[in-house]
């Protein structure tokens, strides 16, 4: 064997052994602090395996002259890396780079399992799949059923992936891995870990209630697998078991659904969703509840996501062609936006197909159509294998199709491509494909082809390599800086506003080192807006207008078309006496969204501010009966009835507050008591409301909120 033919062989078991630990690793670890957002890790650790790989390959590939593979498939995501580089010119630069980074590790993953993933290497590739899934589960499990609170979570349970839905769309596409696992295997004790393991992640996915993973899921168990499992049972080990194998794999696996599935759950997150004790029943019942739910499509999650589609085609057909850029979705759909409609919260359009081309226009549809070409004309020739080599290889091909089917399912109602996990799935299904078609010799049609190859090519990626390592290293770290920054400073306000009382001086410290944090935060990703403006709305909370404003404004450099944020910095102006300015961040409202509650509050508070006060307090009136009203508004309405002894208003405002938002209930019963007692002169309402604000306030409240009532009244209580 010649030194460049001896160093392909080793270089490619030991790329795809790097492939594999990377696939058990990303989805089994998590953050135990919220410092570091979860997918922020998985992404560095894929980022990391994936370039690290790269550079073992071509260091092992410095002496080789024969050509490497390559594939038609492999401009498909490298057509969507050099769009989003090209996008940086025009649209949102910052959003644009991300997602060349994301096509350009999705293309060099794509094009590692291509030339590295023979079929003997397979099945370490589906073990480190499958042990990742099962890992994942484990945490799920145990999230479920003892509430274990070892890894932050929003909707519990969320294993290592922040939400459940992100767990769901991950493990649904592993399935076919351990499917195929099981049916080759031959060992006893073998096929009874893996049916045991496989019944655990089923089990986990029920536990989600996800039901775009769960139809998926059903697919897959009642429909693909059997059809595939006959089609191919001479080419797979399990129509050979004896009867003692086939009884273990099958009891294992219904005992263990069944006995795992009806265990309830001590999670009290989870009891309280009312949607089934145990995993059977709540996976039941989420799947049948798109039909069950009378409210689903009204305003239940279905309702948010046809609102969020609604706009994304509205986005598609204004900018068909040139699309809003790369990433930029989340930048222009206030835009498009119906009116009264609030998706400006959302990053994604929760469709992964829709965004694609709302982001990447005529770029993005080729994707699509070439995709969906591929695989269909993939798919058939898997079905009309006829030489010995295809209808060997047929069931990994099928593996492969039968976990892109689920990811495809999932895709229509969430944004799997984007995270870590399911991204590198999809992936490296795509290079299983592409590797298979090279191996049956397709390259005579459109589709696998050759790469001329010298030494010197090695030579100079082995150096970008290294380079792009370091380049990584660099914006983990700023990452992982930045993160890190940006959520102490969001614990320092939460803390500081839930000790009821932020303005004792006791907190000047803390709030110093806030503002340092979150300033630094903001000047390592000026772009970071799913925490930072948190920080802001607490400090609104305190009075803090001047520094609330700063971090507004550096949001609304970033994303310039988000009514709330724009509203908020109108509201802070008014606030400081700025009426230019409020006036300047009206406009900007009222024109992407005049009927949106925000905009409407400004607007009121504006009246009222520049000695408008009637028409203020009739339009007031107006959106209160309506409905139609935020936090702000229902404070303005209380200022204004107080100003203009219209005592009626300025109660409804302040009842409408307490009850619509508890967490203010304290002081607005303090605030009560005091027209009560000031204005309206009625004792027995005052005492009344300050009975009530003492009895609402928690233990380590009752004491500042002592020292706000009168002391003619806190002598009666």
């Amino acid at each position: 064997m010649s030194p460049a033919l001896r160093d392909d062989v080793a270089g490619g078991r030991w790329v795809a052994g790097i492939l594999s630990f990377m696939m058990l690793v990303v989805p089994a670890i998590g953050v135990p602090d919220e410092l570091l957002l979860q997918d922020t890790l998985k992404s560095m650790v894929a980022s990391f395996a994936v370039l690290g790989a790269a550079l073992l390959f071509f260091w092992l590939q410095r002496r080789r002259i024969e050509a490497l593979r390559w594939h038609v498939l492999m401009w498909l995501p490298l057509s969507l890396m050099f769009y989003a580089l090209g996008s940086m010119a025009w649209s949102h630069a910052y959003l644009g780079g991300v997602e060349a980074i994301r096509w350009f590790i999705f293309s060099l993953l794509l094009w590692l399992g291509m030339n590295t993933l023979t079929r003997e290497r397979l099945p370490g590739l589906a073990w480190g799949i499958h042990v990742g899934a099962m890992l994942a589960s484990v945490w799920t499990a145990l999230q479920f059923w003892i509430d274990f609170r070892y890894f932050p979570q929003g909707p519990n349970p969320a294993s290592t992936f922040v939400n459940r839905n992100f767990f769901a769309e991950y493990v649904v596409c592993t399935l076919p891995f351990s499917v195929w696992l099981l049916a080759q295997s031959r060992n006893a004790k073998l096929i009874a870990f893996l049916a045991l393991s496989l019944s655990l992640n089923v089990v986990a996915l029920l536990m989600t209630g996800t039901r775009s993973a769960l139809a998926a899921m059903w697919l897959l168990l009642f429909v693909v697998f059997p059809l595939l499992g006959f089609a191919y049972r001479r080419q797979l080990a399990f129509s050979s078991w004896d009867m003692p194998r086939r009884v273990a794999a099958a009891g294992i696996m219904l005992i263990a659904v069944i006995g795992l599935g009806l265990i309830p759950t001590d999670n009290p997150k989870i009891a309280a969703e009312l949607r089934g004790e145990n995993a059977l029943e709540r996976g039941i019942l989420r799947s049948f509840s798109v039909l069950t739910d009378r409210d689903e499509f009204s305003t239940g999650s279905l309702s948010i996501r046809l609102t969020l589609w609604k706009a994304t085609g509205r986005m598609i057909g204004d900018r068909p062609l040139s699309g809003v850029g790369a990433g930029a979705w989340e930048v222009y759909a206030p835009l498009y936006q119906t009116a009264g409609s609030q998706i400006e919260t959302d990053y994604y359009a929760h469709n992964e197909i829709l965004q694609l081309l709302a982001e990447y226009g005529l770029i993005g549809w080729g994707f699509v159509l070439c995709l969906a070409a591929y695989l269909a004309s993939a798919a058939w020739a898997t079905l009309k294998s006829s030489t010995t080599e295809s209808i060997a290889q047929a069931p990994l091909r099928a593996m492969a199709l039968s976990s892109l089917l689920a990811l495809l399912i999932v895709s229509n109602a969430g944004f799997p491509w984007r995270l870590a996990s399911t991204g590198l799935i999809f992936a490296i299904c795509l290079s299983i494909l592409a590797a298979s078609d090279t191996r049956l010799s397709l390259r005579k049609r459109w589709t696998a082809t050759e790469l001329r190859w010298t030494p010197q090519r090695s030579h100079a990626l082995v150096l970008s390599t290294s380079l792009l390592i370091v380049l990584a290293t660099h914006i983990s770290w700023q990452a992982v800086q930045c993160e890190r920054k940006i959520v102490r400073a969001v614990q320092l306000a939460l803390a500081i506003s839930q000790s009821g009382d932020p303005n004792n001086p006791g907190w000047d410290r803390s709030k110093l080192e806030m503002m340092d944090l979150i300033q630094e935060g903001i000047a390592i990703n000026p772009h970071y807006r799913k925490l930072t403006p948190m920080v802001a709305d607490e400090l609104a909370h305190w009075g803090d207008w001047k520094n609330a404003i700063l971090v507004w404004e550096s949001m609304v450099a970033s994303r310039p078309y988000v009514v709330a944020i724009l509203s908020n910095v109108g509201r802070g102006y008014a606030q400081l006496g700025d009426a230019g300015k409020v006036r300047e961040y009206l406009v900007r409202a009222r024109r992407i969204q005049p009927a949106a509650i925000p905009v409407r509050s400004l607007e009121v508070l504006f009246l009222s501010r520049t000695g408008r006060g009637e028409l203020a307090a009739r339009l007031v009136k107006q959106y209160l009966a309506e409905g139609s009203y935020d936090y702000d508004m229902v404070n303005t309405s209380w200022l204004l009835g107080l100003r203009s002894g219209d005592y009626d208003l300025a109660i409804r405002g302040l009842e409408l507050r307490n009850e619509k938002w508890p967490a203010r209930k304290v002081d607005g019963l303090l605030k009560l008591g005091n027209l009560y007692a000031n204005q309206i002169k009625d004792d027995s309402k005052a005492l009344a409301s300050y009975q009530a604000a003492l009895a609402a306030a928690s233990p380590d409240m009752k004491v500042a909120v002592r020292q706000q009532i009168p002391p003619a009244f806190l002598a009666r209580l």
